[in-house]
């Protein structure tokens, strides 16, 4: 089945937010959503990826059109993965329906 649109979670350390739509922007998406959340982990966890887990997180959401989902995350894994200090880890879900969103159609009128 194919999705028109993806949900991308990017989990990274607090205060990283920012640069996950910075990268997410420059691959063409529109806005995205932060949660504040708590994270937890294992000792065995912490040494097995030799990274110090830091509880305070955010949750940031990406909707995105399907065709542009796999330059959003390489982009998220180059500025904010788990080798950076953000640490983060993202994700994608596929979208089967979405409401709100203004029309392609719409878009290219308002446009002209």
């Amino acid at each position: 089945m194919k999705y028109e649109h993806e949900m991308i979670l990017c989990i990274v350390n607090n205060g990283f937010s920012g640069e996950v739509m910075d990268a997410a922007r420059a691959c063409g998406a529109s806005g995205g959503t932060v949660l504040h959340a708590r994270g937890t982990a294992s000792p065995e966890a912490e040494t097995f990826f030799k990274i110090t887990i830091q509880p305070e997180k955010e949750l940031v959401m990406i909707l995105v059109p399907s065709e542009i989902k796999d330059d959003v995350l390489h982009a998220l894994y180059q500025k904010v993965g788990l080798q950076t200090p953000g640490q983060g880890i993202a994700f994608a879900l596929p979208v089967d329906g979405v409401v709100g969103l203004p029309s392609k159609a719409r878009e290219e009128n308002s446009k002209a």
